[in-house]
Order: structure tokens, then sequence, then C-alpha cells
């Protein structure tokens, strides 16, 4: 007789990544997640518009500690970041696989992109300051200086499944925006959440401060809306609005954000012919800064 006991897989059950903790939704409700075939690989949260606000609570919170870090730290946090990601790349390549409907070997690839473009970023904390500002010629016996400041917090909708979207898109929207000093609430993609979700373990692990990033999961028609109009969002990234919504989901989204005056980041009329391996560049970096400038009168 065989002492080979058969036995049942542990299933993961993930959950949302809110204040650098892991709630399940409000709600207490998930939605099954399938791959490119339709087969069942998980049951995700279903986040909600509560959820939504406690993530943007959660992401003021955290907004003064992380705006008044060294740009230095930063990029040691987001480099950080990088470690732990490869030390769990053939989970990610597994779930981008899945996502994607790819095979290993191009997921894989994908994953180092990302974990390329969080080293990438994080080179850029302290740089972007040198492009973004600097000394102004006036005429008159003063210095005027221009420095970048954050936005503030950031609502992003994430890019949605496609080649490259559910891991790399997602962290080349999040990592310029967190650079550069702002916080973020993400509405992950609603049918590719699962990359997104193991991402929120990675940041868990990785020096970044509670709130920093904030990671829903669910129906992007519940929480777009809520960032859109929330009053303590100050921008509004919606690179992913019109692959989860449809055309139409992007201007309605874009009024209720003009009510906060929030700084918009429009999404491409194509979101699926963004190739989100080429060089980042620096737009996104910038996106979400303001300029303070200070002037000073000279010494006679």
């Amino acid at each position: 007789m065989s002492d080979v006991v058969a036995r049942l897989d542990v299933l993961k059950t993930y959950k949302l990544y809110v204040g650098g903790k892991f709630p399940r939704s409000e709600s207490g409700r998930v939605y099954e997640v399938t791959d490119a075939k339709g087969e069942w690989l998980a049951n995700a949260p279903l986040g909600t518009r509560k959820d939504t606000r406690d993530a943007v609570l959660a992401a003021r919170a955290a907004v003064k500690g992380w705006a008044g870090t060294t740009a230095y730290n930063r990029g040691q946090v987001l480099y950080r970041v990088a470690e732990m990601l490869q030390g769990r790349r053939e989970q990610f390549a597994a779930e981008v696989a899945v996502s994607e409907g790819i095979g290993p070997k191009k997921a894989a690839a994908l994953v180092d992109a990302a974990i390329d473009r969080w080293v990438w970023y994080a080179g850029w904390t302290d740089k972007v300051a040198q492009i973004a500002g600097g000394a102004n010629p006036v005429a008159g016996p003063f210095f005027n200086l221009s420095t970048p400041e954050p936005t503030g917090v950031v609502g992003i909708v994430a890019p949605q499944a496609g080649y490259g979207h559910s891991l790399l898109g997602l962290v080349s929207v999040i990592a310029p925006a967190i650079a550069t000093g702002n916080t973020v609430v993400v509405a992950a993609a609603a049918d590719a959440p699962l990359p997104a979700l193991s991402l929120g373990e990675v940041l868990a692990t990785s020096d970044l401060p509670g709130g920093v990033v904030n990671i829903v999961s669910g129906r992007t028609a519940d929480i777009a809306p809520t960032l859109a109009s929330h009053q303590d969002v100050n921008a509004l990234d919606l690179t992913g609005a019109i692959a989860a919504d449809g055309p139409g989901a992007a201007p309605a989204l874009e009024a209720a954000a003009a009510d906060t005056l929030k700084r918009v980041v429009r999404p491409e009329l194509d979101p699926f012919a963004q190739d989100w391996t080429n060089a980042p560049g620096t737009d996104r970096l910038l996106s979400f800064l303001e300029t303070k400038t200070v002037w000073h009168p000279m010494g006679i």
C-alpha cells in the first residue's frame, strides 16, 4: 500500500491592498477571474465605492510623509521594489502568461521589463527636478527659482488586459507617479487583476510606506467615477478608461474631475495599440508635478 497521500492544492485568496494592509472588500463579495480561454483562475475581491474612498483616505494620510522623503530615499525604495519583484519572477511570469494569454517566454520577458522599469524610475527620483525646475532670468535684483512639487493623490485607471498591460503597463503608470512624491489609488484591470493584486504583496515588503500605493480590484465603472469625483483626489490618470468601459467613459470621468480642478492624463484613443515595452521617456514623470516659484532678493 502506498504511503503517498493525495492532497488538495492550497488556492490563493487575493485581497485588496489599502494602507499597507490586505483587507477584504467591505462588501465581502468576490468575482471570478478567468484566463484567455475562459477557464477559472481565482476569485478576486469585488471592490466597492466605499473601498475606493477608504483607499483615498489612506493615500491622503501618506502624502506628507512620502512627499517629504528625500528624492534619494524614494529612489532606494523603488529599487527595493525591483529587487523584491525579481525574487518572485516565476510567480509573476505565470500570472502574466494566463492573464495575457501568451507563452511563458514572452511573459518572462514582460516581467523582466517591469523589473527594469522600476529601476529606471528609481534612477530618476533625484534627477527630475533638474529638468522640471531651474533658475529663471528676471529683470531685477532678485533670484527667481522654480522647483517641482508633487500634486498629491493620483487616481489611476490601470491599463486593461492586452499584450504587456497587466503588469508592465501597470508598473509604467504607478512608478512615475510615486517616483515624484505622489501617492496613488489604482483601479486594477477588471479582467486581469491578479498581477496587480500580487504586486501589492511585493510593495508591502519593499520599504514602501503604507498608503503610498493602494490597489482596488473590481468593476472599473464603480471605482473610476468615485476617484474622478472625490474631492481629496488631486489628479487622474485615465489610461485604461476606454478599454475598460468604452469610448464614452473618459469624457464622463473628465467632466467629473473638472468639478475639483483635477489634472487629467487622457487615454490613448486606441489603448491596445500602445506598446509598453518602448522606452517610457519623461512625460509621465512630469504629468503630476506642480511648479513652485520663489523670489529672493539679491544681497548688495
